[in-house]
């Protein structure tokens, strides 16, 4: 909505209005000259040189000319095309650093509907950081800006999202970021990781059990969507669901209520739905592989999350992030050369095979500076595995009578899949004593069962 000036009639009341705000708010002139700042912009970002007239552009980057001349987008510039209020994500320099800001420019006409001034707001967006100061989203390019200001947007709805981008490239830190963006921050954030439960373990895992309503089931189980009530709930890989499964799933989201396996109780439950999935659902919707119906009704928002090949200019600075994440003890750095060779690869993993990469190189590196040589060897183990994929790895176990093993040799999958088969039986089907006895995540147990 236009601000109209004959509501405000001098500038020092337009000035005193600015105090009205809830955020850091700036009076911006027509030629880009601040004006006037609230009590909140000095709090958050410091004080401006007002006798001087400096200019937005000059204050919030450091620029010489506006943004829309040195590559960026400019609300004010949007504003006098439009004609109405503007909204963009801009990386503004703070006296923290270099950090994402949500900025919205209000233009102010006279009577007559004449442009007299602008009214910037400005809002931090906390969840994410533009250089490698937190274990946030990280990230400058463009590409990644453009998914940012979507995540800022549909944070303060209720909007159900939906996640879409391939594996590794960081679905489950954008759903912490919309929830952590969210009135229900305070809450919990629940993850339900839908690849490779059947449909009898995802009900259980979903909506919960009563003790004694299948095998296995000794004690009474609190489902995820009960613990997610009054927060966020995520479904991972939600292409994953099985076809049987998703009907309850439909009925979950319309109505909020579930029912525990085993139990003629019905339970509410008020959640934020995020979905994510690396799958093309539209596609699966017209194979007949997922619901229709359950497609419209997690795709309200969509946000894309670009792969790592789309983002390269945040390559050094996720780079950076990830070997401080990686090591806390011992800074590490990369060469020139060895930083080129990671700006020529694909990245089929995203940033999960850059993460590997750099633990990798770390191992392989004798001194705190990874050389050329050093990511190449990493690269090259890779290249390695993928040449031996075609041919079946095998290996010999041992007869263990606790899990009735008897001695053969057997593919690498089928062992794996034996094994974990067998300590399921003799553990009684409690997943996470079986996840803890095998050396793996439950999430990673899920996937294998």
């Amino acid at each position: 909505m236009n601000i109209i000036a004959s509501d405000v009639p001098s500038y020092e009341g337009m000035a005193n209005m600015l105090e009205g705000y809830d955020c850091p708010a700036i009076l911006v002139s027509v030629d880009y000259q601040i004006l006037a700042i609230n009590q909140l912009y000095r709090n958050e970002f410091g004080d401006v040189p007002l006798p001087k007239k400096a200019h937005c552009y000059e204050v919030s980057h450091g620029y010489t000319v506006p943004c829309d001349e040195a590559g960026e987008d400019c609300p004010l510039s949007a504003v006098i095309h439009s004609g109405h209020k503007e909204r963009v994500l801009h990386i503004h320099q703070t006296p923290r650093g270099k950090e994402h800001v949500d900025v919205e420019m209000l233009p102010i006409h006279d009577g007559q509907g004449e442009l007299l001034f602008f009214v910037e707001l400005l809002r931090r967006v906390s969840v994410a950081s533009a250089e490698n100061m937190s274990n946030k989203l990280v990230g400058a390019s463009k590409r990644f800006n453009q998914m940012l200001e979507k995540v800022t947007r549909v944070s303060r709805s209720e909007a159900s999202v939906l996640l879409l981008g391939e594996s590794g490239s960081g679905k489950e830190l954008v759903a912490t970021a919309v929830h952590q963006g969210s009135h229900r921050a305070n809450n919990s954030l629940v993850t339900l990781e839908c690849a490779g439960l059947t449909d009898s373990l995802f009900e259980s895992e979903l909506f919960g059990h009563v003790k004694g309503s299948f095998t296995g089931a000794n004690n009474n189980r609190t489902g995820l969507v009960e613990l997610a009530n009054g927060g966020t709930l995520f479904l991972d890989e939600i292409g994953d669901v099985p076809l049987s499964m998703q009907v309850k799933l439909l009925r979950l989201i319309e109505t909020g209520s579930f029912r525990p396996v085993g139990s003629s109780t019905i339970k509410h439950s008020n959640f934020r739905l995020i979905c994510a999935t690396h799958k093309s659902l539209a596609q699966m919707v017209r194979a007949g592989a997922f619901r229709q119906d359950l497609y419209y009704r997690i795709n309200v928002f969509p946000i894309y999350v670009p792969s790592l090949r789309e983002r390269q200019d945040d390559l050094p600075l996720l780079i950076n992030t990830l070997l401080k994440r990686i090591s806390e003890r011992k800074e590490y750095h990369l060469t020139d050369s060895a930083l080129q060779i990671l700006k020529r690869y694909d990245f089929p993993g995203n940033i999960r095979e850059l993460s590997n990469l750099l633990n990798r190189a770390i191992i392989l590196t004798d001194t705190n500076l990874i050389e050329r040589s050093t990511i190449q060897e990493c690269l090259d183990i890779d290249n390695e595995l993928s040449q031996q994929g075609d041919t079946p790895l095998t290996l010999p176990l041992s007869s263990k009578k606790s899990h009735g093993f008897e001695e053969e040799w057997v593919d690498l999958k089928t062992a794996e899949k034996h094994y974990l088969s067998d300590l399921m039986a003799f553990h009684n089907n409690d997943k996470e004593k079986v996840a803890q006895v095998a050396g793996i995540s439950l999430r990673s147990l899920y996937r294998k069962l």
